[in-house]
């Protein structure tokens, strides 16, 4: 796949998009942003993933009505609440629909939103009301490190990247921002991910390059094992590159749109796991050999998802025989003796099993690859050709402490 230049502006990189962020009062501190707004000066082709868990954030329901036409033109967003789990929550989102749309002139069915914060907390909805307007007002072309602000919660690193790719000879440009740092366990797309692009694009295309991005991406991520009940990652591409329009997921054009926008979502699942709750360490787990795909994802995100091995890898202990265990478990078809493992970081790279057994390795060695704060593990299955790479972090005391009062 061929690699793609990153460009600033996150959200408002691309073409007719202006957004922002401020904070209206969800959050006590006043220091902390949470509310963020992102539009479009036209109309847009959207489409979104959403969480597999049952228990669904109420927005998500009014985000599933609003795009079922495939169109959208600005999205609002507020942290600190996740308008989850109470009796009110449609309607206090679909108030916040209204809301933003008045504000920026759109039509209030063309508005994404999203909320995220605590389970099970009524979400006011006065201090949003009194604060939509004057945020509206206030979105600029340089406004998209305000909205990635505005939509954190235990997040300590700001999500806010953009790529560029060219289109029958018109530069594309594709931003997004993310929030993502507890409860990870995507199986759908993320945390929460808004994406914007200039791309003249059908819905259905961008429906279909959006799936395969986060397949490869925010659903290769594991922070916790706990699927969030807000998940969602939604795209609107406004077509104003004037690039010749994409309308089916095929050609050279839909191959280099969802290629750009892969790596756009993979750089950012691997900032997300990086700045996992109390996490010190990246891990990047690279499954090599599987027999199919199917496979060798299960392998991965199986071994990335093992508490065990996360906190192995906080103690930079290169305990091998915790990856094994995992891969014997996480329901990957493999032949277990045909296994090797190893682990790597800019530190160098040590070989720890063959065959499905252990080999002699220094251990000291060892541990100054392990002490770098991204490490990768490499399982290479001898079973076929096929590969994936799964994305998380190590796990440490600070997470218990972040979870332990959380609420309170």
């Amino acid at each position: 796949m061929a690699e793609y230049p990153y460009i600033s502006g996150g959200v408002c990189s691309a073409k007719g998009f202006k957004a922002g962020g401020v904070h209206c009062g969800i959050r006590k501190n006043v220091r902390k942003p949470d509310l963020a707004m992102i539009v479009s000066t036209v109309p847009c082709a959207a489409a979104a993933v959403y969480t597999k868990n049952l228990v669904k954030g109420a927005p998500i329901l009014v985000t599933k009505e609003n795009l079922a036409d495939g169109t959208a033109q600005a999205v609002i967003c507020n942290s600190g609440n996740a308008n989850t789990c109470n009796a009110d929550g449609v309607q206090k989102a679909m108030k916040m629909c209204w809301l933003a749309a008045d504000a920026l002139g759109v039509r209030p069915k063309d508005v994404i939103v999203a909320s995220t914060g605590v389970i099970g907390q009524v979400l006011p909805i006065e201090p949003i009301a009194a604060a939509i307007p004057g945020l509206a007002a206030s979105l600029t072309t340089h406004g998209s490190e305000d909205a990635a602000r505005a939509i954190m919660t235990t997040d300590t690193v700001i999500k806010n990247f953009a790529v560029s790719c060219t289109l029958g000879g018109k530069e594309v440009r594709i931003g997004g921002i993310a929030k993502g740092s507890g409860m990870i366990h995507p199986n759908m797309g993320t945390m929460l991910c808004f994406l914007t692009t200039d791309a003249a694009i059908s819905a259905k295309a961008l429906d279909a390059a959006l799936r395969s991005a986060v397949d490869v991406s925010f659903n290769m991520v594991s922070i916790d094992g706990d699927t969030s009940t807000n998940d969602t990652c939604a795209i609107l591409a406004n077509g104003l590159a004037e690039n010749p329009k994409i309308n089916e997921p095929e050609g050279e054009d839909y191959k280099t749109f969802t290629e750009a926008l892969t790596q756009l979502c993979v750089k950012i699942a691997r900032t997300i796991a990086k700045d996992g709750e109390g996490a010190s360490r990246l891990l990047v787990c690279e499954v090599t050999g599987a027999k199919d795909e199917e496979n060798a994802k299960k392998a991965a995100k199986g071994i990335i998802c093992s508490s065990l091995f996360k906190a192995a890898m906080f103690g930079a202990d290169a305990n091998w025989g915790r990856v094994l265990c995992a891969l014997g478990y996480c329901g990957a078809e493999t032949d277990v003796t045909k296994v090797g493992v190893s682990f790597s970081s800019k530190a160098g790279s040590v070989k720890v099993c063959e065959n499905g057994a252990g080999i002699p390795f220094s251990e000291e060695e060892a541990k100054k690859i392990l002490s770098e704060d991204e490490i990768t593990v490499h399982v290479s299955l001898g079973d076929g050709n096929a590969s994936a790479t799964a994305f998380g972090c190590d796990l440490t005391y600070d997470y218990v402490k972040i979870n332990g009062d959380y609420r309170t």
